[in-house]
């Protein structure tokens, strides 16, 4: 049982999945924002069937699962449909990222968000113990994105455009790790943080 959360945020093509499997390989415990975005609107799930009943069985494929691509098309844009839609995913997504961490059998837990600033950030999750962001420089993110999405230059323009700006997300930390693209930087940094958060998550333990 693990009452002690980190959030782990940054933006797109930051690197947070390498901080994941870092953690991950000390045996802490995660919980993964888009992973559970995922599963809550598998088929039989209630989520999936609430979006079918609100926005109507087209965005459904013929097996039953649900068409991002067309629901996708359907809410950008569209601001008071996007709402609607997150109010009815997001809710379960914490309540389910809150109840992954509990169960964790680490003395902490792993919560990664990559939008937790764009999305209310500790408001949202006051359950978070601390909010660890990694960070690095636009350009490295940049080319880092037209890489692995093989788009050009000006797309993942607007891709980071898109989503929070960077000082808002090192406005919200408690901690940072540069990930520049230097492995043994990335993994010492991982292993001080989890020390750290040992300590941490016994002391909070022991106070209890």
């Amino acid at each position: 049982m693990s009452e002690y959360v980190i959030g782990l945020t940054g933006g797109v093509a930051s690197g947070k999945s390498a901080l994941e499997r870092a953690f991950a390989a000390r045996g802490v415990g995660i919980a993964d924002a888009d992973r559970v975005a995922r599963e809550i609107v598998e088929p039989g799930q209630p989520a999936l069937a609430e979006v079918a009943a609100r926005f109507g069985t087209e965005v459904l494929q013929a097996d039953g699962r649900l068409d991002r691509a067309v629901l996708r098309a359907r809410v950008f844009g569209n601001e008071s449909e996007r709402r609607v839609l997150e109010g009815i995913l997001h809710p379960r997504i914490r309540e389910r990222m809150q109840a992954l961490c509990q169960a964790a059998e680490s003395p902490y837990a792993i919560a990664t968000i990559p939008l937790l600033t764009e999305g209310s950030g500790r408001a949202a999750y006051p359950w978070l113990s601390r909010i660890l962001v990694v960070d690095v420089p636009r350009a490295v993110q940049k080319a880092r994105l037209m890489q692995r999405d093989g788009i050009d230059a000006a797309l993942a323009e607007r891709m980071l455009d898109a989503q929070a700006h960077r000082d808002q997300r090192l406005a919200l930390a408690d901690d940072i790790v540069v990930n520049d693209g230097h492995i043994d930087r990335l993994e010492a940094a991982v292993g001080e943080l989890d020390a750290r958060y040992r300590r941490l998550a016994a002391a909070v333990g022991e106070s209890a």
